[in-house]
């Protein structure tokens, strides 16, 4: 059986290495914060998980933190291994490694997913991946162990401008209900009313309709923190102008996520988002 290594074991990083636990895989993770997950093995080291690992799976959470886990693992026999890059960082910290991975008779992709912990857990998230066939079918059959919605996009790197796409669309989304809950709020309309119609209609979402109790404060939990889309925003804006272009929507966005923020909801879930703006309109 494929050996596989979970590198970061934040939120991501735990559900998948969870969800591969439940579905029969053999699983080690380690982390630098030296967090342990129940039902994982956890590794001393990075160079110990790397050693005892065929396909190795990066969960981290920033450009510097791959680059520090791509570098040590370059310091390390990679021959045969695979490595899957889930992180939401610019496609340029493995595309420069590229060569020197591949020169280790190493295979890389980048493999990002859209949708939080819950939809690993359950093992519906969608997972763009970016890279060369052989390597991307490899991949696919790890990638199968937390997700059925596969799709190999394009070359190495495609499957962040894939998550730019997507995901960018959600954060669009989410800032116009930012902007229109105020309304809503002083011209009296409930909130509660104003979601459910819009969730039921043709100009809803189906991650607005699934954080409807999150919104409507029934449920509590965080799926996934306001900061990390807050980060995951600067992400994509920076994938957009690489390619020479710029995005006044997702700039438009930004501002938004700098309000609640300051407003010290980084914390939360971003359903919280939808909230506030109604209650401070």
């Amino acid at each position: 059986m494929e050996r596989i290594g979970v590198i970061g074991l934040g939120r991501m990083g735990s559900a998948i290495a969870q969800r591969l636990v439940a579905q029969g895989y053999s699983i080690a993770g380690w982390t630098r914060s030296g967090r342990a997950i129940e039902g994982v093995i956890s590794a001393p080291d990075l160079p110990s998980l790397v050693a005892s690992s065929d396909t190795l799976v990066l969960s981290l959470l920033d450009d510097a933190a791959v680059a520090f886990a791509l570098d040590a693992c370059l310091e390390c026999d990679l021959d045969g291994k695979l490595i899957i890059e889930t992180s939401t960082v610019v496609p340029k910290v493995l595309q420069d490694r590229f060569a020197a991975i591949t020169g280790k008779g190493a295979a890389a992709v980048d493999a990002p997913i859209s949708g939080g912990p819950e939809l690993v857990a359950a093992g519906s998230c969608g997972v763009f991946i970016g890279g060369d066939d052989a390597h991307a079918k490899r991949a696919e059959a790890v990638i199968a162990g937390y997700s059925n919605r596969v799709f190999h996009v394009g070359p190495l790197g495609t499957g962040l401008v894939m998550k730019t796409i997507n995901n960018s669309m959600i954060q669009l989304y989410f800032a116009g209900l930012r902007d229109m809950m105020p309304l809503a709020k002083r011209a009296g309309l409930p909130l509660e009313t104003a979601m459910r119609i819009l969730c039921g209609g043709p100009a809803g979402m189906p991650m607005a309709a699934d954080r409807l109790p999150k919104i409507l404060g029934e449920d509590k939990t965080v799926g996934f923190a306001m900061s990390a889309a807050a980060k995951d925003c600067d992400v994509f804006q920076r994938v957009v102008q690489s390619h020479g272009l710029e995005s006044p929507a997702l700039a438009v966005a930004k501002v938004g996520w700098d309000e609640v923020l300051a407003a010290g909801l980084g914390d939360e879930d971003p359903a919280r988002q939808v909230s506030w703006a109604y209650e401070n309109g």
